[in-house]
């Protein structure tokens, strides 16, 4: 009897390692879609660890790094054959293995408040680490702009100027300067060491609704910067003298973003549907790019982690003469668009529910028009490699979307309120998102799931940001709490 439950119980093991010991032809694909190496006969039973080694012999790197595999947009992430079985693929055809290349550094998931920092008198409208990691600056409804000191987790300068609630804080590319933007339209800029102001820059009627910098590899030490306003016009300021050096005025309604691009072009979002396109050297305008149908609230650029970072690594350190430092925003510039002739993308999000995925420095035709939203979309962020975007909106969720083509890759549920803003880590494999539901939650890209829930907030999550280092998260909401998270 035992015997015989012994032959029945080898059968399958036996099919098994038939099915373990089939071979199958691989190619493997760049991300731009070109193939890499010759055609691989490989066995079935190869791992994502064993894909990685031998791409590695086949484009013999000087330093390696680590990469990702996809098969049918679907991540490689154990044995290929469990792969194959999962998604009945066919072993009889060609099989291609797009890889995507990673961080060769790894963020660790935040899982505890280290610091619940009180200072603020209303809610904390918007919070934004430096470039370099070591400062933290925040905006308030108090009309003060704060810098807290992350190293003993307390404040550091309260800065007095703004009249009116503080909507926006910026740092520069060099973290040498802050530019604020409040209620009533006025900007103010300040010195983050001493938290004294360097000058205010007048001109806005309304409220300023965005602030961006000239990028790093454009200017060293930063000189210039941009805004928008709900009085339709985007200026460009230079910050040395507070001058107002020209003023972009096409919108006819209220403009909601503004992002100053790598490949010198400014980008302007509106809330008469469209999204305009500037030279950023004389202000001459170059195209309108056209697809929504309500207002856009919303925009990021596939390099905007690079520009917002400039001439800084994920250890928050740069080279020491600002001439090397501009060669080196440069060199991780382009990295991020992923080479000299490769084109930013631009995505935005709108209250018609949708995104649009662009090319604007190429054509005014949307690359992928991205549906799937219930409610309004608030906020669209690229990731630090530019290969995903986020999207948080008022339907309670957040959506994963391919980077490049625009295909809907994952939902990840579990706020009960709507989400307002995501923040990516440095390596691209966590997001955190923040919601009028007080809490904070950590995804996890690789498993499309919450990792962590992040409870503490008494109140409604305003604005969250995730530090360059990748070793906090800040966020602050009605509740006017600063709170600081880590591992």
């Amino acid at each position: 009897m035992g015997g015989k439950e012994e032959e029945e119980g080898q059968e399958p093991k036996l099919k098994q390692q038939k099915v373990v010991s089939n071979n199958i032809i691989v190619q493997f694909v760049s991300p731009e879609g070109e193939p890499t190496g010759p055609q691989l006969d490989v066995p079935t039973n190869v791992t994502a660890q064993q894909c990685q080694t031998l791409l590695q012999g086949l484009l013999r790197e000087d330093e390696p790094r680590p990469y990702s595999f996809y098969i049918d947009d679907q991540e490689l992430g154990g044995a290929l054959v469990d792969h194959l079985k999962k998604h009945k693929l066919s072993v009889e055809s060609l099989l291609k293995i797009v890889y995507q290349p990673q961080a060769v550094f790894r963020v660790r998931p935040v899982t505890r408040c280290s610091a619940s920092i009180p200072g603020h008198d209303a809610a904390i409208l918007c919070v934004n680490f430096s470039p370099n990691g070591k400062h933290l600056c925040t905006g308030s409804g108090d009309t003060t702009v704060r810098f807290w000191h992350l190293g003993t987790q307390t404040p550091h300068h309260t800065c007095r100027g703004h009249k009116s609630w503080v909507l926006s804080v910026v740092w520069s590319p060099d973290a040498a300067m802050v530019a604020s933007g409040d209620r009533d339209g006025a900007i103010w800029l300040w010195d983050p060491t001493k938290g004294t102001a360097i000058g205010q820059c007048k001109g806005h009627r309304k409220f300023i609704s965005s602030i961006c910098w000239e990028p790093a590899h454009e200017a060293l030490p930063s000189r210039k910067f941009c805004s928008g306003s709900k009085d339709g016009t985007v200026k460009v300021w230079e910050a040395g003298t507070r001058r107002l050096l020209y003023s972009l005025g096409s919108h006819t309604a209220g403009v909601t973003a503004v992002i100053w691009g790598g490949e010198g072009l400014i980008y302007s979002a509106a809330r008469d549907c469209t999204i305009n396109v500037w030279r950023s050297s004389d202000g001459s305008m170059v195209r309108t790019l056209r697809g929504h149908g309500h207002w856009v609230n919303t925009m990021s650029l596939s390099t905007s982690y690079a520009l917002k970072t400039g001439a800084f690594n994920h250890k928050g350190e740069r080279p020491g003469s600002d001439e090397d430092a501009q060669k080196e925003a440069r060199k991780r510039y382009l990295e991020a668009k992923g080479g000299q002739t490769s084109p930013e993308r631009l995505v935005t999000g709108s209250d018609d529910f949708t995104l649009c995925l662009w090319e604007p420095g190429r054509s005014k035709q949307p690359i992928s028009r991205m549906v799937g939203h219930q409610q309004l979309v608030n906020q669209v962020c690229f990731s630090p490699d530019g290969r995903w975007i986020l999207s948080a909106s008022f339907d309670k969720s957040v959506k994963l979307w391919d980077g490049v083509k625009g295909k809907f890759v994952a939902t990840f549920r579990g706020h009960v309120g709507p989400v307002y803003q995501v923040a990516w880590s440095a390596d691209s494999r966590l997001a955190v998102s923040g919601s009028k539901d007080s809490t904070l939650k950590l995804w996890d890209m690789r498993t499309r799931k919450a990792a962590v829930d992040l409870p503490g907030h008494a109140d409604e999550v305003f604005t969250v940001d995730w530090s360059p280092t990748g070793d906090a998260v800040a966020s602050g909401g009605r509740d006017k709490v600063l709170k600081l998270w880590k591992q």
